[in-house]
């Protein structure tokens, strides 16, 4: 019998607000949200960020107007968790039924989740009225330290460090554990203990790692967030399996990222940093990753030969040869026999004719590996990298 399979698909990554900064596009912009599906297709959502909008729309596009119904688990109620529900089209169809869980706030007082979501809906911040969400809506507020089940996963939360209160989740389903820990600062040595009891074990250990050792050292201290560092740390002291760095910082760009992940990597065995369309299968305590390439368009300088033809201002038909300077790049696909591990950097020399004297230009493209699968011959692999770098064109004799 085929072993059960638990999904998590990760549609928002960034931490405190959403960017499209080109600089970031690799990982991606949005803010949290996750998509977590178990083996008897019980769907979770954790966290309402802006990555929330494209997720109802993959929803919508791939079930129409059938029936839904997910269990929505909120972290906290701070504006990048939550931005995203207002935007969500299956909360407007009434055959639908959305189940949320988080706690009480002690500035919100009862119910606080119902008005968490009419408040950040109200006049005149939101021009459509609450109202409109036809579908079906139960809140249920849970406290640090509860266990409940739902379709069978058992679930646990507990209490972590950020300001106005932070929740963070353990999901025990048939096909192993998967935390999901952000928005947390160490130092509170409680808390901590909180944290590491939550993780221990773990499958896949999801943690906040918003800033890097030195800033939550000095200027971003007394924040509310975390650092890879502290996450290698707990995840070998509590035996987790993988890491999944997480909360991403706006100013980050992807070369940053690159940066973190391979430092982190350096200390712990298996870790990851988010990115937005990244899907985690998890089956009998084993994790595969699948990645997604970013968004098209990016500009690379490039030197091809190349023939123009096309009409002239005054209409006229003309044809001329020239030099492609710019091109729109991706990334690039090609076979090894070697099999470079997924989010590890490659670096590519490529030559290019320049004209009929047999000059030639050295291209240096540098990417990441965003996927990998069986080659056309044996012993190979085909490796798809995403390009992360400009070109650096050196033009040889």
């Amino acid at each position: 019998m085929a072993q059960p399979v638990t999904k998590l698909g990760f549609w928002g990554v960034r931490g405190s607000t959403p960017t499209v900064d080109r600089a970031n596009w690799r990982y991606g912009g949005n803010t949290p949200c996750l998509e977590l599906v178990t083996p008897n297709d019980t769907r979770f959502i954790l966290d309402c960020g802006t990555g929330l909008r494209a997720l109802g729309n993959r929803w919508v596009e791939r079930m129409g107007s059938q029936p839904m119904e997910a269990f929505v688990l909120l972290t906290h109620y701070h504006w990048d968790h939550i931005q995203g529900l207002p935007f969500f089209p299956p909360m407007y169809a009434p055959q639908n039924k959305f189940h949320f869980y988080s706690f009480q706030s002690r500035y919100m007082g009862t119910n606080s989740l119902k008005q968490m979501l009419d408040a950040q809906m109200a006049i005149p911040y939101f021009p459509v009225d609450p109202g409109a969400m036809s579908a079906k809506r139960e809140f249920t507020e849970v406290d640090g330290g509860d266990k409940f089940e739902i379709n069978g996963t058992r679930i646990s939360a507990r209490w972590l460090n950020h300001p106005q209160g932070c929740l963070g989740f353990r999901f025990e389903t048939p096909a192993g554990t998967i935390v999901y820990a952000t928005d947390n600062e160490p130092g509170n040595p409680k808390l901590d203990q909180s944290l590491r009891e939550l993780a221990a074990g773990a499958d896949i250990f999801i943690n906040d790692a918003q800033y890097t050792p030195e800033q939550l050292a000095t200027n971003r201290k007394g924040w509310g967030h975390s650092s890879w560092l502290e996450g290698v740390r707990i995840a070998k002291e509590v035996g987790a399996k993988h890491l999944i760095l997480f909360h991403h910082d706006p100013d980050s760009a992807d070369r940053i990222m690159d940066r973190i992940l391979r430092d982190a990597r350096q200390q712990f065995a298996s870790v990851w940093a988010a990115s937005e369309s990244m899907v985690l299968q998890l089956a009998g305590g084993r994790m595969e990753a699948i990645l997604q390439p970013g968004r098209k368009g990016q500009r690379r300088e490039v030197c091809f030969p190349a023939t123009v033809s096309g009409y002239a201002e005054d209409g006229r038909a003309f044809e001329e040869k020239t030099f492609v300077r710019e091109l729109s790049l991706q990334g690039a696909s090609l076979n090894l026999k070697h099999v470079p591990r997924l989010q590890s950097e490659l670096t590519l020399l490529i030559d290019v004719p320049i004209d009929d004297s047999h000059r030639e230009a050295r291209m240096t493209l540098r990417g990441h590996v965003v996927r990998r699968f069986p080659g056309s011959e044996p012993e190979e692999t085909t490796v798809g990298v995403y390009f992360s770098e400009e070109v650096d064109p050196e033009v040889s004799s």
